[in-house]
């Protein structure tokens, strides 16, 4: 069951998504850490393809990200959201699954829209 207590961790990331500060952003990610969405079909590396993703997709659509839940799984962090912007759809759901290191830095998210 999806915990109603989000992990601080990924609940001041999603807040940072919300500024629209790539540097704020990225403060989450460690040097090496890899994105992978297969909704926009390409896996992002490093702060420098991170960063541009951050940039297309979140500043560029000015998305708003809305926390829903988190849960332990599979090793990784399960974490429901709800997006919201100037994208075609204006409201869709997605997923991140996140892999933290032990210092609460991300070092992979495989992320997903629900449609």
């Amino acid at each position: 069951m999806p915990s109603t207590e989000p992990d601080p961790t990924i609940a001041e990331w999603v807040a940072a998504t919300n500024t629209h500060d790539t540097a704020a952003y990225l403060a989450f990610f460690t040097d090496d850490a890899v994105l992978d969405d297969p909704s926009v079909g390409e896996v992002f590396e490093g702060h420098a393809g991170i960063g541009e993703y951050f940039r297309a997709y979140f500043v560029g659509y000015d998305t708003r990200t809305r926390l829903v839940s988190t849960e332990p799984r599979d090793g990784c962090l399960h974490v429901e959201v709800e997006f919201t912007g100037t994208f075609p759809e204006g409201r869709v759901g997605g997923v991140f699954d996140v892999t933290l290191t032990a210092e609460q830095k991300i070092r992979h998210v495989r992320a997903d829209l629900r449609r």
